[in-house]
């Protein structure tokens, strides 16, 4: 893909919006930073032989990878410290969402079909089954709880369930949210939920676990399709990425108004991850790029740079440990599957 073209052309679109939005909201400050080299520089491939379709969601834990094969239905093993695809977890139908549970040596598995599947980490064998009736999508770990979250359903049941991986059960109420929630966030130190719904009105959802109340957060001047999310809950932050137009958005979680919106960003995201070191926002886009938007000062940022991937490729993972950024690429023709691995890099 040609790249200057496209981000020409998402420069364009971008200000049309901004002219069209700036009676709605307020302009916000932002920033271009031209940076030094590439933020994300490619250092390994792994292929996915013999295993069909995209690659959905990720999660991981020392040197293990796992992520959701949809077309062959199951979940792949990398060992990115060896640079190998080392197994493959079969019998989870339309996988979404991977989840490891630290501390319990389980792998939860959400799959389309409304069943959370929970695996032995250690021998892959299937533990239980979770039945949560339709479409168990994203998975969060609350570190201090020691619980699964497992968004589900759609409407009027869709909401976000807890599962306790001492007993796996269920436990304690479901936060509902009606329509279906795509990804959703958490904060490790409050109370807080925040969830994108795209079919709630493209609204992101801030919900109070304690209290149960709810408050939507709409979208600025028509921007809808938010699915990927990520949190900067120090500096009080929450960045929602919308499809229709690509963009950034920033939240104040205190107040839930807007305070930013960055254009020029990947199509197509599924994936989010803040970077707390470098203080990045890394989004990844099935146009076949990774976004990379700087945060100057919690209401000032500045897209640095669109990493090429590939298109299709809108999921991933960041491991916080290594300081790297792992993405999906689905299969394509009589190309397998595989997983690229990108190195951060200090400016």
């Amino acid at each position: 893909m040609n790249q200057k073209p496209s981000l020409l052309l998402s420069a364009l679109v971008a200000a049309q919006f901004l002219a069209i939005a700036s009676a709605a909201v307020a302009p916000v400050p932002t920033m271009q930073v031209p940076p030094a080299r590439l933020p994300l520089e490619l250092y390994e491939k792994v292929s996915v032989p013999g295993h069909l379709g995209r690659i959905d969601h990720f999660d991981g834990q020392g040197r293990m990878l796992y992520f959701s094969i949809v077309g062959s239905n199951g979940v792949g093993v990398e060992n990115w410290f060896d640079g190998t695809f080392v197994h493959f977890i079969p019998g989870v139908p339309g996988p979404q969402g991977e989840l490891y549970a630290p501390g319990f040596n389980e792998l939860f598995s959400a799959s389309s079909h409304g069943r959370v599947y929970i695996f032995d980490a250690a021998t892959y064998r299937l533990k239980k089954t979770i039945n949560l009736r339709e479409d168990a999508d994203d998975a969060v770990w609350d570190p201090v709880h020691k619980l699964a979250l497992v968004a589900f359903g759609d409407w009027p049941i869709g909401g976000i369930a807890a599962i306790n991986p001492a007993t796996n059960t269920l436990v304690g109420k479901i936060w509902k949210t009606g329509h279906h929630p795509e990804r959703f966030a958490i904060e490790d130190h409050g109370p807080m939920l925040y969830a994108n719904c795209p079919t709630c009105g493209n609204v992101v959802l801030a919900i109070n676990r304690d209290t149960g109340r709810e408050t939507k957060w709409a979208l600025p001047g028509g921007l809808r399709g938010n699915y990927a999310m990520t949190l900067d809950e120090s500096g009080h932050r929450l960045f929602t990425v919308t499809r229709k137009i690509p963009m950034l958005v920033v939240f104040d979680t205190h107040t839930g108004k807007v305070v930013s919106m960055v254009p020029g960003i990947v199509g197509e995201a599924d994936d989010a991850y803040y970077d707390a070191s470098r203080r990045r926002i890394y989004i990844i886009g099935g146009q076949g790029f990774v976004s990379v938007v700087q945060q100057m000062t919690p209401d000032c940022y500045g897209l640095i740079a669109n990493v090429p991937t590939k298109v299709g490729a809108r999921t991933g993972y960041w491991d916080v440990h290594m300081d790297r950024l792992y993405v999906g690429v689905q299969a394509e023709g009589s190309a397998p599957a595989e997983v690229m691995g990108f190195e951060a890099e200090d400016y």
